[in-house]
């Protein structure tokens, strides 16, 4: 669409889909084939909320400027009515099911009654109090005063939906979590379960027409989370993450209170070298200090190389907070879900059945894991801070080396089956983003960032390091990644200007131009490499860089519509006969060797993620993002996307 899109409905009928928008408009688009049905501007401030009545005679807007407008659907959306008494912006609407009233929440927490469709007030509380609510997704209400914690502010809470039959109400908050409680829920500090996986504020949470699933989409974290719903009588099991990994069992808590001469950087790196994620207010200090304000995290686009296959052909990544196992065969997913804070890097043990993930927290922890059981076999913490940007195992298996976003960018060797840090030192002044053990040598490593490259010994508890001697040969360019060769001196490494630098012990011998603009991503081949640009080609090259063997143009018409440029590759992965391509975007795609490409994972890519829309009775959902794209999700049986249209 032309404007960033913060809301959407959908019809009983499912026929229309009503998206609204931030600059004050609606428009109503044909489910069928997304043509537009009308665009109405009555307001000038952001649409917050809409909702079409139970018998679909009505859609309901809420807007920013504290008004309720109401649209007659068969008459071609001409306004019937306005509700105004609220003196805050319009946050949350349901219907009752005669569609007869409509109730209002708004940012101050207020609740308030109209009559259906003028708009007039109701004060009388007799008049209200045997209404049956169609839904309900208000968050201020006697109905639901048990989901609000002590001392939680009234914006904490930002999306409730409640589940008549299963007499359960499911919610999303400022904190990342996802609860379960009772429904109707009275009493404050009712007991909830509730469930892990979001990094950062839980935009939306809706259920499926059905009842069997719950969406829930991340604004920063920018993803979309389909749970799988068991009804039984205790609480206990009740919310299960799709398709097979029960939260119930690992991650729910009851709660018994509550519930110069250099060029100027690529504007990718540009973005990257300002990304600290240093926070004023870390998830474990939210409990005792509210953040004032969201800090605007960018979560797939600083991340490299953090796509692997595994020992049986799995698909290793992360999304937000979760490490995720994709078997491809079975269309499954399996979720480790020990971290509480964004993922930032991934490594893959050399046999391939264990996973080493760094996050973002004052006190950063590594987790290593098994791809199999999704259980962690170590945690590793005390020397980072503000978040663990780069790992890397030993040839052997036995270590781990990662780098730190700390002033001094701390590099830290450790013993990991022990949990025992081996060697520790200050890395750079400057960002690292790339840390590699040597594969002959396991007391040697290398790190290249920001115009650096350094070759480290391991020395007793600490670490020597040399940096890279460029001579006349180059210039002192910033690394976007690095590989080591054939024998322990020979290394390499990827520029921002888009060479492959060549070094022998600490100094440089030759550069030779590989991809237009950086090269994010490298791997060794066991004759040659491969590389990944923000060009978006990837390029097969023999064992000294002197020839390039083969190139493949992943072209972005085969991926998304409406946009032109290829995508910016952010990771390769080598086996099982293919090259496994991650972009910066959030793509994955495998691509055969002779030639085609198959993209494999999808969703929405800059911007935050508020627009969410569950089908009245097909088992699918509608989100839009300000990414300028409106995406549909089957969620059963393939839990895959559908179809997505480009906006203006």
């Amino acid at each position: 669409m032309e404007e960033p899109i913060r809301c959407a409905a959908v019809n009983v009928d499912g026929i229309h889909l009503a998206l609204g928008m931030k600059d004050g408009s609606f428009t109503v688009l044909r489910v069928r084939d997304m043509t537009e049905v009308v665009h109405i501007k009555d307001r000038k401030e952001a649409i917050h909320e809409l909702k079409y009545s139970p018998d679909g005679a009505y859609l309901a807007v809420g807007c920013n400027d504290s008004s309720v407008d109401i649209y007659g659907v068969a008459q071609r959306y001409k306004k019937f009515g306005e509700c105004v008494g609220s003196l805050s912006f319009i946050t949350h609407l349901d219907w009752s099911s005669d569609s007869r009233y409509l109730q209002t929440n708004d940012g101050n927490g207020k609740r308030l009654f109209y009559r259906m469709p003028g708009g007039k007030e109701v004060t009388n509380k007799e008049e209200i109090k045997g209404v049956h609510w169609a839904s309900w997704t208000c968050v201020s209400g006697l109905e639901v005063n048990g989901i609000w914690p002590k001392y939680s502010d009234v914006n904490d809470i930002n999306s409730v939906d409640g589940n008549y039959i299963g007499q359960v109400l499911v919610t999303a908050d400022d904190y990342g979590i996802v609860k379960l409680f009772r429904y109707p829920c009275l009493r404050k500090g009712a007991k909830f379960k509730k469930y892990i996986g979001h990094s950062a504020h839980v935009t939306n949470v809706r259920w499926s027409h059905d009842y069997q699933w719950v969406i829930s989409i991340g604004g920063a974290d920018h993803s979309v989370f389909q749970w799988k719903f068991i009804p039984e009588r205790k609480l206990k099991d009740a919310l299960h993450i799709a398709p097979q990994e029960s939260l119930a069992d690992s991650n729910s808590d009851e709660s018994d209170s509550d519930l110069s001469d250099v060029p100027e950087l690529d504007s990718e790196i540009e973005q990257e070298t300002q990304l600290t994620y240093r926070r004023q207010v870390y998830k474990e200090d939210l409990p005792q200090l509210k953040e004032q304000y969201k800090e605007k995290q960018k979560s797939g686009y600083d991340c490299r190389s953090n796509l692997f296959y595994t020992q049986t052909g799995e698909i290793v990544y992360h999304v937000a907070a979760v490490g995720v196992v994709y078997n491809r065969q079975q269309n499954t997913q399996r979720f480790y879900l020990g971290h509480d804070d964004d993922v930032l890097c991934l490594a893959v043990h050399p046999v391939r059945d264990l996973v080493a993930t760094g996050q973002v927290g004052r006190d950063p922890s590594i987790h290593i894991w098994d791809t199999e059981t999704t259980k962690p076999l170590s945690i590793l913490k005390g020397y980072h801070q503000y978040g663990v940007c780069a790992v890397d195992f030993s040839a052997d298996g036995r270590r781990l080396a990662s780098a730190g976003l700390d002033d001094g960018h701390t590099v830290v060797l450790w013993d990991w089956k022990r949990g025992e840090r081996l060697s520790i030192t200050r890395g750079s002044k400057d960002k690292i983003f790339v840390v590699k053990m040597n594969p002959y040598v396991p007391d040697k490593l290398m790190t290249a960032g920001i115009k650096h490259i350094k070759f480290w010994r391991r020395a007793g508890g600490g670490l020597i390091g040399r940096k890279g001697y460029i001579g006349t040969l180059g210039k002192n360019d910033t690394m976007m990644s690095a590989v080591y060769g054939w024998t322990e001196e020979m290394a390499f490494s990827g520029t921002s200007t888009g060479d492959v630098c060549i070094w022998r012990d600490i100094f440089l011998v030759k550069t030779v131009k590989a991809h237009d603009g950086p090269v994010f991503s490298m791997h060794a081949l066991e004759k040659g490499f491969v590389t990944g640009g923000k060009d978006g080609v990837v390029a097969l090259w023999d064992d000294s860089f002197e020839r390039c063997l083969k190139t493949y143009a992943i072209k972005r018409a085969a991926l998304a519509p409406g946009s032109k440029d290829n995508p910016s590759i952010r990771a390769i992965s080598l086996g099982h006969g293919h090259i496994l391509v991650g972009t910066k975007n959030g793509e994955i795609l495998e691509v055969d060797k002779s030639g085609p490409i198959t993209l494999l994972v999808q969703g929405h890519m800059e911007g935050e993620v508020w627009g969410l829309a569950t089908h009245p009775y097909l088992p699918i959902c509608a989100t839009v993002s300000d990414d300028k794209t409106l995406r549909i999700w089957d969620l059963s049986p393939s839990h895959c996307m559908l179809a997505v249209r480009k906006l203006k």
